[in-house]
């Protein structure tokens, strides 16, 4: 029947009433927030900046393929296979052997192998053989090798780039794969875009060596922070994979800023070893290939703590332990794309989805005042309360309102009409053949459910579908849709059927629609 329990009905408005108040919070100051809840504005909608970045696999090929040497030397040592002329080049390495078909049933072998893994997903091995006269061959990476390559140096930069942009503190960046090799990088409200292209732009490979003239691994010249050029051990101590944190700090002695750093277990112990045996020398702490500073180890360091100190500013000094926190990149990004959308561009487009909102909302609430009468002012009641929930409901996910999003709304508006006309056009045919007016209305609310739940639910079921497979302003459209039809079946069924039996139950045989 129309009539609701008393505690049906504290249930109904008390939901209307709580996330009703959470659309408020959008109009109060920065400065009065109690609760820090707000819809946040997309890039169309307040301006920021778009990037789209490119990996350079091509870089992370050659490391991979310097990664196999000593495996391949190894198997070859193993198995006494004889080898000469083994070079190095840029994307695959080339050799002399002298058994060729023993290798290659090794190489090729499924049973652990760690030197040529076998890609069960691709049916194909990572690396792959070229023969040619005299038992020379070439080693490369096979083509679903490089593959796999890309696609774990595509997702690692992914999952990089977004602690970089949540550590400065953007709010509700877009951050999505295009292509094979690209990510799409949108930061709505974005102030200083060179920051982001400097914090990205870097790879941020952290490693510790020794300064010296001579080593049996190799060395190497790097210039330090002060223009001196020391002669640098290839051989690495340490690399940025152990660090677990890195915070600014400021050393109390000379009020200098500094990184500070903690390292797991295993570097802990792999720094605490190469300070105890080289007390005395100096340790070069490179990044990016580029030495950083280069101090004394004056004693052995075996807590798992230490410093970074190289002239920084405060901001490079927080900007640097933001780097190490987030790991490195696999391999360099590059900037391929990059547009900046100004805030008065984003004013318009404010301005444009308002004024088609309220243009739309006004002709509703007309139309439903001229064709209902005292329940199109009800239907009317219903979509205001409607809105107010669409925006409450965001307002507590937080989430990001784009042009399309407003259009989602906008949509959101016609949905509710729709169910409302639906209903009253059923309660119209009912009294053609009902006696009771109660009865009649109560029916018209019973039998138009089906209709109105088929109709929004297979919306919804689309805005799901666009909400997952879509991305930016689709996701936008389809999370303001989405929600709009669960609000719209809540105000409809629930709150105006409500003020509706009301109505009826008061006026009874006096009611009209």
């Amino acid at each position: 029947m129309l009539n609701f329990s008393k505690i049906n009905v504290l249930i109904i408005y008390f939901i209307f009433v709580i996330i009703g108040l959470f659309s408020l919070l959008n109009l109060q100051n920065e400065n009065d927030r109690v609760i820090e809840k707000k819809i946040n504005l997309g890039l169309d909608l307040q301006g920021g900046s778009y990037l789209l970045l490119e990996i350079n696999s091509d870089s992370l090929v050659k490391e991979k393929i310097q990664s196999k040497v000593i495996p391949i030397k190894k198997l070859l040592k193993d198995n006494e296979i004889n080898y000469d002329n083994f070079k190095i080049n840029e994307y695959n390495l080339s050799l002399s052997i002298d058994n060729i078909e023993k290798f290659d049933l090794l190489f090729n072998s499924r049973k652990d192998n760690l030197v040529n893994p076998y890609i069960d997903k691709y049916r194909s091995y990572e690396l792959d053989y070229k023969r040619f006269d005299n038992n020379k061959i070439e080693i490369s990476f096979s083509k679903f090798g490089l593959l796999t390559i890309n696609n774990s140096a595509l997702k690692q930069s992914i999952e990089i780039v977004r602690r970089r942009i949540d550590d400065v503190g953007t709010k509700e960046p877009t951050i999505l794969q295009r292509g094979e090799k690209r990510i799409l990088v949108e930061l709505p409200g974005l102030k200083d875009p060179e920051r982001i292209k400097a914090l990205l732009g870097k790879t941020a490979k952290l490693n510790f060596r020794l300064v010296s003239d001579n080593d049996e691994f190799g060395t190497e010249q790097l210039i330090s922070e002060n223009g001196e050029k020391l002669n640098i051990s290839k051989r690495i101590i340490m690399s940025g994979e152990n660090l677990i944190d890195a915070q600014p700090s400021i050393q109390n002695q000379n009020n200098e800023p500094t990184v500070s750093f903690t390292l797991d277990r295993i570097g802990a112990q792999k720094f605490g070893r190469a300070t105890t045996d080289n007390v005395g020398k100096r340790l070069a702490i490179v990044l990016d290939g580029d030495i950083v500073s280069a101090p004394n180890i004056n004693e052995p360091i075996t807590s798992g703590n230490g410093m970074i100190s190289g002239n920084f500013s405060f901001q490079e000094a927080t900007d640097l332990a933001l780097l190490l926190r987030s790991g490195a990149l696999p391999t360099p990004l590059v900037v391929v794309e990059e547009r900046t959308v100004g805030p008065d561009l984003g004013e318009d487009s404010i301005k444009s989805g308002l004024t088609s909102l309220i243009v739309g909302f006004v002709l509703v609430i007309l139309f439903m005042l001229y064709k209902y009468k005292i329940f199109g002012l009800i239907a009317n009641t219903a979509l205001i309360a409607n809105l107010l929930m669409l925006i409450g409901v965001l307002t507590i996910l937080e989430a990001t309102l784009t042009l399309p999003g407003i259009a989602g709304i906008i949509l959101t508006v016609g949905m509710a009409v729709d169910a409302n006309v639906l209903i009253f056009e059923r309660i119209r045919e009912e009294l053609r053949t009902e006696k009771s007016i109660i009865h009649a209305f109560d029916a018209g609310y019973t039998r138009a459910k089906i209709t109105v739940l088929d109709a929004n639910i297979t919306t919804l079921i689309a805005a799901v579908i666009l909400f997952a497979f879509g991305s930016g302003p689709v996701k936008g459209f389809a999370i303001t849709l989405g929600i709009g039809i669960i609000t719209t079946l809540f105000t409809a069924y629930f709150l105006a059927r409500h003020i509706t039996s009301i109505v009826v139950l008061n006026a009874k045989n006096e009611v009209k629609i």
